[in-house]
Formats: C-alpha cells, sequence, structure tokens
C-alpha cells in the first residue's frame, strides 16, 4: 500500500501540469498556479516519502526471507543422507547455498519495489494516456504486442542457459575447493602452473556459458528501446500535427510525453525484472531439489518400541552386502557378531570395505541385503538420532573445527568438564593442551591447521570418548602415532570404558593384536576371523600384514 501510494503521485504530476498548462495558465490566474504548484510539491514529497519507505521494507523483507531460506536450505543439506551428498556433490550443494540463494535474494528484493512500481507505472501511464488523447494512445498500444513478444521469447531462452552457466560453475568451485585442499600437495610437487592451466579451462567454460546466457538477455534493452523510440518519434509527430490542428492541447502534448517516459521506464524495467527471473527460475529449480529431497534414511519407519531378541549378541551382521553405485558389490556376505565389551578388529588392504562395513553399522547408507543388529534390534527399527547417540567415532580425515578446544571435544554435547578432561588426558592430548595459552579455551584453526597430525588425531579420539558412548568407532585413527602412545591411549580407553563395545579399524597389526575379535577383509568378503595368534596360523593374508610391520609379531 506504501509503494502503491508513491506511485500514484507519481502519475498525477504529468496530469497536473497538463492541467496548469492548459487550464490554469491561460486564465492568468498566479494565485491559482501557485496554489497548484504546491499540490505538485505536496503529491512529490508524498512520492518521495512513499517509495523511500516501501523500499527500505523491502529491504527488510528480502533479507530476512533469505536467512529464512538459508537456514531451511542448511538443514535440509544436514538432512540429506550420505548417499545424496554423493549424488549431489559438495561443490553443487555449496554453490546452491551461496550463489543461488543470492539469486533468489536480488529478485524478491526488486520484485518488491521495481515490481510492484513498473506494472502500477505501466498500466496506470496507459489508462491515463487514454483519457488525454485516444489517437496517440493507439499509437503506444500498436508497440506493447512487440515488446510482449521480445520479452517472452529472451525469458523462454534464457532459463535453459542459466541452468547451463550454473552447473558449470559448480564444476568450478568443485575444482577451486579440491585445490584449496591439496594446496600442500601442489606446491610439494611444484605443480602450480599445471593446477592454474586446469582452472583456467574450467574458468572459461564458465565464462563462455555466462557470456552465452547474458547475449540473449542483453538483447532485450536495445530492441525494446527501438521499439519505444520509435513510437516516441510517431507520436510526436502526430502530437504535432493534432496540435496544429486544434485538436490537441500542447500541455496534453507534453503530459503525454511525460507518460510515455514514465512508461518506457517501466517497460525497461519489466524487462529487467525478466532478466533476473530467468536467472533467479533456474537458481529456485536448484535450490527446491534440496528442499524437496528426503533422506533415504527415514526416520519416520522408526520403532524405537519394537522388542528386542534378547538372545542375539550385542552387534549382528547377518549376511550382509552393500553396493555404492548399485551395479557391483562393494561388500558381500559379510556375517560376524560381538558380544557387549568386547573388542573388534578391522584389517585388511586399502579399498577393501573397512570403512564400509562402519557406515552402515552407523547407518550412513543402508544394506543392499541382509540385516544389522544391534541390542538386539535392526538398525533399521531405530530412530536415526537414538542410533547414532549409542556412538562415539573417530573417522578417516576427521576434521577438528574453527573453536575452543572444549567446544571441539564436547561439538555441542552435554558434556561436563570433569569428562571431557578426562577424555583428555586417555587420549593423551592433556599434557598438549595445558601447555596452550589459554587452555582449553584456546582456539585451533580450521582443520586443525594449528596442531600436529598426531595431535589432530588425539583430539578426534578425545571427541569420541568424552560422551562415554555405547559404541567407539575409531577408524584408521592410529595412524600419525607412535606405537608407544597409540598402546597407551588403547589401555586408557579400556580402562575408562570397560562396558564399551570398541570397533578399531586400523592398517596396523599392533593396533589390533589383543582385540576379543579380528576380521581380515579382502576384496569386500571376509578372509578370515579370529583372535591374533589364531590368524597368525590360519590366514595367509594376515599372517603376511604382521611379517611386514617390522617389530609386530614375536
Amino acid at each position: 500500500m506504501v509503494k502503491f501510494s508513491g506511485t500514484v503521485m507519481d502519475l498525477l504530476l504529468p496530469w497536473i501540469l497538463a492541467y496548469i498548462i492548459d487550464e490554469v495558465v491561460p486564465e492568468a490566474d498566479i494565485a491559482r498556479v501557485v496554489q497548484w504548484g504546491l499540490v505538485m510539491v505536496v503529491c512529490a514529497f508524498i512520492a518521495v516519502l512513499g517509495n523511500v519507505t516501501a523500499n527500505r521494507m523491502a529491504s527488510s523483507v528480502a533479507r530476512d526471507s533469505m536467512r529464512v531460506l538459508r537456514n531451511d536450505t542448511f538443514t535440509a543439506i544436514m538432512n540429506l543422507s550420505c548417499g545424496q551428498v554423493d549424488n549431489f556433490s559438495q561443490s553443487t550443494l555449496i554453490s546452491r547455498m551461496t550463489s543461488d540463494t543470492y539469486n533468489i535474494h536480488q529478485i524478491m528484493n526488486s520484485m518488491q519495489r521495481m515490481g510492484v512500481r513498473a506494472p502500477i507505472l505501466l498500466i496506470g501511464g496507459i489508462i491515463v494516456t487514454m483519457t488525454l488523447d485516444p489517437v496517440l494512445s493507439a499509437i503506444l498500444a500498436s508497440t506493447l504486442p512487440f515488446l510482449a513478444i521480445v520479452v517472452i521469447y529472451v525469458a523462454k531462452k534464457g532459463i535453459p542457459l542459466y541452468n547451463t552457466h550454473q552447473k558449470a560453475s559448480d564444476v568450478m568451485i568443485g575444482r577451486v575447493r579440491e585445490s584449496i585442499t591439496g594446496i600442500r600437495v601442489i606446491k610439494a610437487l611444484s605443480k602450480g602452473d599445471y593446477e592454474r592451466e586446469r582452472f583456467e579451462n574450467i574458468n572459461l567454460d564458465v565464462v563462455e556459458k555466462e557470456k552465452k546466457a547474458g547475449i540473449a538477455m542483453a538483447l532485450t534493452n536495445p530492441v525494446m528501446n527501438f521499439l519505444l523510440n520509435v513510437g516516441w518519434v510517431m507520436i510526436i509527430f502526430v502530437g504535432a500535427v493534432r496540435v496544429n490542428a486544434g485538436l490537441t492541447a500542447p500541455g496534453k502534448i507534453i503530459a503525454f510525453l511525460t507518460y510515455f517516459t514514465i512508461i518506457l521506464n517501466a517497460m525497461l524495467s519489466v524487462t529487467r525484472l525478466f532478466v533476473m527471473f530467468s536467472r533467479a527460475g533456474s537458481s529456485a529449480e536448484r535450490i527446491e531439489e534440496i528442499l524437496q529431497a528426503r533422506s533415504d534414511i527415514k526416520n519416520q519407519d522408526a520403532n524405537d518400541n519394537k522388542s528386542c531378541d534378547e538372545s542375539l549378541p550385542y552387534i549382528v551382521f547377518d549376511n550382509v552386502s552393500f553396493s555404492y553405485n548399485g551395479n557391483v558389490d562393494n561388500l558381500s556376505d559379510i556375517s560376524f557378531s560381538l558380544e557387549k565389551g568386547q573388542k573388534l578388529g578391522i584389517i585388511g588392504a586399502t579399498g577393501s570395505g573397512k570403512t564400509t562395513i562402519i557406515n552402515l553399522l552407523m547407518r550412513f547408507y543402508d544394506v543392499s541385503s541382509g540385516k544389522i543388529f544391534i541390542d538386539g534390534k535392526d538398525i533399521r527399527d531405530y530412530d536415526v538420532g537414538v542410533l547414532r547417540e549409542k556412538f562415539g567415532a573417530v573417522f578417516q580425515n576427521d576434521i577438528i573445527f574453527e573453536d575452543s578446544v572444549s567446544e571441539n571435544i564436547k561439538l555441542g554435547r552435554n558434556i561436563t568438564d570433569e569428562n571431557m578432561k578426562k577424555a583428555a588426558k586417555a587420549s593423551c592430548i592433556d599434557s598438549h593442551i595445558s601447555q596452550m595459552d589459554e587452555g582449553y579455551d584456546s582456539f585451533l584453526a580450521i582443520r586443525g591447521n594449528n596442531l600436529s597430525g598426531g595431535q589432530k588425531q588425539r583430539m578426534l579420539i578425545s571427541r569420541a570418548i568424552a560422551g562415554n558412548p555405547e559404541i567407539l568407532v575409531l577408524d584408521d585413527s592410529s595412524s600419525a602415532l607412535d606405537y608407544k602412545t597409540d598402546a597407551a591411549i588403547r589401555k586408557n580407553i579400556d580402562e575408562m570404558g570397560k562396558n564399551t563395545t570398541t570397533i578399531i579399524v586400523a592398517q596396523r597389526v599392533s593396533s589390533v593384536l589383543d582385540c576379543d575379535k579380528i576380521i581380515v577383509i579382502d576384496e569386500g568378503r571376509i578372509a578370515a576371523c579370529g583372535n591374533h595368534d589364531k590368524l597368525l596360523k590360519t590366514c595367509a593374508i594376515y599372517a603376511r600384514i604382521s611379517s611386514l610391520q617390522s617389530g609386530i609379531t614375536q
């Protein structure tokens, strides 16, 4: 309403000017001229005040809407399963959270400003001009169908081009992210020029696609300017003839030209809106894909009240198979069991499927066939949140956040300072924390760049054990630790959580030799299962790994 009032005042000003020229001035009444001049000043003031107020309100609405949209998009991304994140890719998720939401913000802001003002000026200007001079209005109206054809054609062509451009941008973001993550490797191998060349090729592709979209959308302004200026010339010519013939008044021609300028600017504003709408429409579709996506790890199918089979061991893998791509199995016929409080070691070659077992146990992915039980109940009968609260985990390439030491250990969980310090002591990181300037309040750099590799792993282990989990998962968590520290941490963990079921995924035989059960994985299958002594005698793969690691076997 505020924007409407200000815009109507803009439409009244040329009409009042025409009235003064044609009706008031010929009477030579200065008082009436001043009176109507003051009316114009009031209208101008209301127009400025209304438009400024409306623009401020529009900016606030766009800002708050984007805050909600970004929050909803981030929440939707966090709720995606690992498989869905793999399908979307991290680079496109980053792009949709940043550039796509920015495009939506732009159109929301512009629609509330130009989107309200331009149609009122356009339609209102046409209506007023028809009351001033129907003949000249007919000339103006004759240009409108051509303008509509241009707008519709360009908008129809622009959206697919912007879709293509956004996909190219996703690829570029992925390349940048990859290069920044691996910058140390790039520098170490002196491959800066090679990476710059790879980036340049992707960047040129993005530029080329953006140029095509830009050229298509840029046709609107010159074409519309040409059509409207042709109409303007015709109006001036016809208007001059009609004034000379006494069929209309000079004031009406002046007002008509002013309204024509208003209509011209309104049409250009509508055109700009179509350009922005084309880009925003593409972005909206990409964001909608995220918001409409529902995790294929479904909470709503959970049944936490379902009875448990108490005769089953605490953890059971029952003939489990799984494939990431749906074609070739990454795991086949995995079966084993583990009693509560026992320790399981998983060892095998790189890429054999060790981490995949952990991903299935924590239900980051659902099994292709078979079943997994925890505490006598199929994990698919648990609410996902309840299931994962049972775990404390350290994953391969796990992350340290840019936050304080205490927050990196607690990670938003209801963990007391006492338990936090016990966990830090058990993971042998407490001595390093005490040497830091502010102790547990000291800030860590992003990805823990101010920590060594061993310090990172010990910090991550303290995070995993601080919550006193029922199941502790250590996935290659000691690769940067020396043997003495590794052994000390394993001993501390055993003493700290005697009832905790522990699963250790490792490359070192020393990390698993004291486990109650050790599984040897080979090409997605269990090659052997037993304790250290048994496997040395019965499993050639395990014996070979052990013999290659000097000092491990006696």
